[in-house]
């Protein structure tokens, strides 16, 4: 590891996570990479050297307390690696308009750019004097919807909205689905009249099968396949021609599960049984894998996300080309994946990214709300209700008092083998000091006060702790709190963050606001192996009972000023579901927008030639619905701004029984009547025609 001596005053322009992720060393970073999706490793001799973070035969995992063997203590880190890359955002100054290092970079939106840089060269992009700041792309979580076993047969009815003469079903509209696990495009869901595929384009951004965006030339990127809709075509004639395979065997993506998510959200927004079944289709597929030696190789990053927008947004201008319209077509963008990272207030870097890109007409995101509603068990053994336990919030009333934060770290409840996070954000008014108390401890580690910072301590039988207390953050100007528990990562062997209940103790200096949020970054459960009798889990950290408060839980994503923000409708009982996030964002704007339909929905089931229908629940089943609306209203008016498609479905919203036209933290403005939408969309229509 490196000492601090290593960081001049540039440092102050990388985020702290980024700078503790740069002061690990390369074995670090490789074992890190299996988690933490913006890194990637480019050493395959490292890869095969360095076993997986298992117990069944990868490393071996230490649990028990004692001594830090002489091999696994902390060491000077006498050169940053250049065999581990990052993705991160980067933010120009307000003086860079005559700088010419584009070249630099794979993707840019108004003073923001993305880049790909070892860790290594970093310090190229901190040290010019054109760039303000950098910052990692953020963990993309899966999405978590609840799957039914049966087999519903097809849709009962299909999703079809009145005023068929207003919308045509779509038509000349492009629907963008951003998702994971494949997109099954020969189903009979996504079949054109010709029997070809109703989708445009693929962009597999994990694949290899067919060449890069940018591989010809122009615009694109150049990483991943895309799949056109020759291609896709092609592949259905010749499976149905006697070729002993599916298509999707032959024009193979790098995900194609059973029961696609992608595929199923798909089908709901612009399949033959969905709302806009005369749209264009095209699909980007994020990296996000199963297999721990693909994620250690591969980036599914919030960067990835901001690729996929402009990606679709340049796919509509060459379809609006290609079809004589000499402007990009109407475009309506759906997201089921979510971030919880940041303030969640619009502010990170790929809210800003996506709001820029909406600043235009025509273009609609629609994003999910996020599944971290419920904070109660509903039965003896549901642990669902962790995953709602992600917040706090308070106030510290006077310089000198204090607030202790009861932060639980599980794994299996004596060691914990992820990284975990938790953020704080508060005014810039005041000034806390923080400091951190570990389980069975009876010293405090700090107090840190504002400006100052702990990086890659040491502790314990070798775990550490990093703990940043800084001011004037660069996106929002508010105070921010970072502390990150990371288990000792080695090839000789991992021992694990210790379970337990932590204390985060939060002390006023300066107090004149005194109010704060916090936030923990949620990891996604997974079991990683067994010592003797006991199972080892990546396992989300949590808020214990008395610190944690409910609200305040939409994904950070679904907080953007522009997005569309969609909580789960469960219409058979007339509520929200109680597993759909809730809002408002952290600093108080009304998130989630509106309820749609998200529970029991049937459609298209990606992959399985034995059963092509399947039921699942959640709001990633919601989003679509809203996309689909969104589109119907952009066929009524192309013109239509993001801005304008919100106010629109605010105004026509539904209360639920008992409720009244009162924005709530649970269902938004109400629930979206998409016929009363598109509707309103042709009124406006008419008077942009009067003038």
């Amino acid at each position: 590891m490196t000492d601090e001596k290593l960081f001049g005053p540039e440092m102050s322009k990388l985020h702290p996570k980024l700078r503790m992720i740069r002061n690990g060393n390369a074995d670090v970073n490789t074992l890190r990479a299996e988690h933490s999706c913006c890194l990637r490793t480019l050493n395959r001799a490292r890869l095969r050297r360095i076993p997986l973070l298992r117990g069944d035969g990868g490393c071996p995992l230490m649990p028990e307390p004692g001594e830090i063997p002489s091999r696994l203590k902390k060491k000077a880190l006498k050169k940053v690696p250049d065999d581990v890359e990052v993705n991160v955002f980067v933010t120009l100054s307000g003086e860079a308009s005559g700088w010419r290092g584009e070249d630099e970079f794979s993707a840019r939106m108004g003073d923001m750019r993305t880049a790909t840089r070892t860790l290594g060269r970093l310090r190229g992009l901190i040290e010019n004097p054109w760039i303000e700041y950098v910052e990692q792309g953020e963990v993309l979580k899966a999405p978590t919807p609840i799957v039914s076993s049966e087999d519903p047969g097809p849709p009962e009815e299909g999703r079809r909205v009145g005023a068929e003469g207003l919308h045509k079903h779509g038509s000349d509209v492009l629907i963008g689905i951003i998702d994971v696990q494949g997109f099954d495009f020969a189903h009979q869901d996504f079949r054109d009249a010709d029997g070809g595929t109703r989708f445009e384009r693929i962009w597999d951004q994990g694949g290899n099968a067919r060449p890069a965006p940018g591989a010809e030339g122009g615009w694109g990127f150049d990483y991943g396949a895309e799949f056109k809709k020759e291609h896709l075509d092609a592949a259905i004639l010749a499976s149905e021609g006697g070729f002993g395979l599916p298509a999707y065997e032959i024009e193979r993506q790098s995900q194609m599960f059973p029961g696609s998510h992608g595929t199923h959200v798909a089908s709901i927004v612009g399949g033959n049984t969905g709302l806009c079944p005369k749209a264009l289709l095209a699909g980007v597929l994020i990296d996000l894998r199963d297999d721990d030696l693909d994620r250690r190789t591969s980036f599914y990053d919030s960067t990835r996300l901001a690729h996929a927008v402009e990606y679709l947004s340049s796919l509509a201008l060459e379809l609006g080309v290609e079809r004589g319209f000499q402007a990009p077509l109407p475009l309506s963008i759906n997201i089921s994946l979510g971030t919880n990272g940041h303030a969640h207030d619009g502010s990170s870097a790929v809210s800003r990214w996506i709001d820029s890109a909406l600043a235009v007409g025509g273009r609609c995101v629609t994003v999910a709300a996020g599944n971290a509603g419920k904070d109660e068990p509903e039965s003896e053994g549901d642990i669902g209700f962790v995953m709602g336990r992600v917040h706090t919030s308070g106030r510290i009333g006077a310089p000198g008092l204090a607030v202790d934060l009861d932060w639980r770290v599980v794994g299996n409840r004596v060691a914990d083998i992820s990284e975990n996070e938790l953020e704080i954000w508060h005014s810039p008014q005041d000034r806390f000091l923080v400091s951190l108390r570990p389980p069975g401890w009876n010293e405090w580690i700090g107090p840190v006060a504002p400006g100052q910072y702990i990086e890659n301590r040491q502790c314990g039988n070798g775990w550490f702790v990093s703990l940043y207390n800084e001011v004037y953050h660069h996106a929002n100007g508010s105070n921010y709190i970072a502390i990150y528990l990371s288990p000792l990562l080695s090839a000789y062997g991992i021992v694990g963050v210790p379970g337990g209940s932590w204390t985060v103790r939060l002390e006023g200096k300066e107090v004149r606001d005194g109010r704060y949020h916090a936030w923990i970054e949620r990891d996604d459960p997974r079991r990683v192996g067994r010592i003797g009798d006991t199972d080892y889990w990546r396992f989300p950290s949590f808020f214990g009972p008395g610190t944690y408060v409910d609200g305040y839980t939409v994904s950070s994503l679904a907080c953007g000023e522009r997005v569309l923000s969609v909580a789960n409708l469960d219409e058979e009982g007339e509520r929200i579901s109680p597993t759909s996030s809730q809002g408002p964002t952290g600093d108080g704007r009304t998130k989630p927008d509106i309820a749609a339909p998200g529970t029991g929905i049937v459609a298209a089931n990606g992959f399985d030639p034995d059963q092509a229908w399947i039921r699942m629940s959640g709001t990633s089943m919601a989003s679509p619905f809203v996309c689909g609306a969104a589109g119907l209203m952009l066929a009524a008016d192309s013109d239509l701004t993001a801005a304008q498609i919100l106010g629109i479905m605010r105004r026509t919203a539904r209360p639920l029984p008992g409720a009244d036209y009162t924005w709530s933290n649970d269902a938004g403005f109400g629930v979206i009547d998409p016929e009363a939408c598109v509707r309103e969309a042709a009124v406006v229509r008419e008077r942009e025609d009067l003038t």
